[in-house]
């Protein structure tokens, strides 16, 4: 029976953090938050919910994952958001896994609440994530800040668990404009560093493919208010991503 290493790191978490730690303080054997820093009482909460607290600078969202994960006790890893906690169907599903591990590494699905509803379309549900998994097969790798752990070559052997992962997201429309600028600046920034330009075809017709397929062909309009909303951020998104990389190009 492997024992589970849970993995988060944090910054300014106060809000959220405890409802992580709660969903899985019963299921790891070990809990392992680190921390860029915060200023607030993140360290308090973790420190009480029993955490092991280690605080580390902040290089990127990949970087730092990967350095979390040097800090787990054990190679079997849960990772987890500070905005995220599992859902019972998930808890005993790892529970089973557990007791018969048989693959390199688990994905499980993704329900966000946005503004206090639980979103099913747009795009962000099933949102599939590989969180769980032997950390001597891979590693985070991705495009910051939408990091994804990658398993090595010969270590493709994966399964699927039953439950959910929910994603306390956004508690406000303002909180979600505010987080686009942030991350478009960082997207933008990365893909600067790998050479990409910025086309025209990616300035001015990506955005509207964006809200296009989210909205109508992956089914955002059944998400009323809030999935227009959605749409109409994760589209301007993909548009300020190319315009901030379009001036750094010039």
């Amino acid at each position: 029976m492997p024992e589970i290493s849970v993995v988060i790191i944090t910054y300014n978490e106060e809000k959220n953090i405890a409802r992580c730690l709660e969903s899985i303080k019963d299921l790891a054997d070990d809990i392992v938050v680190v921390d860029s820093f915060s200023t607030d009482k993140t360290r308090e909460v973790c420190l009480f919910q029993g955490a092991r607290f280690v605080q580390h600078t902040f290089d990127g969202h990949i970087e730092q994952k990967n350095w979390a994960i040097t800090q787990a006790k054990y190679p079997h890893i849960l990772s987890l958001d500070a905005d995220e906690a599992i859902d019972e169907v998930l808890k005993n599903s790892i529970r089973e896994i557990k007791n018969n591990w048989q693959h390199d590494a688990y994905y499980m699905n993704r329900l966000t609440n946005y503004c206090g509803k639980w979103i099913h379309h747009c795009g962000w549900y099933p949102d599939k994530k590989l969180r769980l998994w032997d950390s001597r097969k891979g590693s985070w790798g991705g495009v910051n800040p939408h990091d994804k752990y990658e398993l090595e070559d010969g270590n493709k052997n994966t399964g699927y668990l039953k439950g959910d992962i929910l994603h306390y997201s956004y508690y406000s429309i303002e909180g979600h404009q505010l987080q686009t600028e942030k991350f478009s600046t960082i997207s933008a920034n990365a893909l600067f560093a790998k050479g990409v330009k910025a086309t025209w075809m990616k300035l001015y017709v990506s955005p509207a493919v964006k809200f296009i397929k989210s909205y109508f062909l992956k089914l955002g309009i059944l998400d009323g208010y809030y999935g227009f909303k959605i749409c109409k951020i994760s589209a301007h998104a993909t548009y300020l991503k190319y315009s901030k990389l379009k001036k750094l190009t010039e």
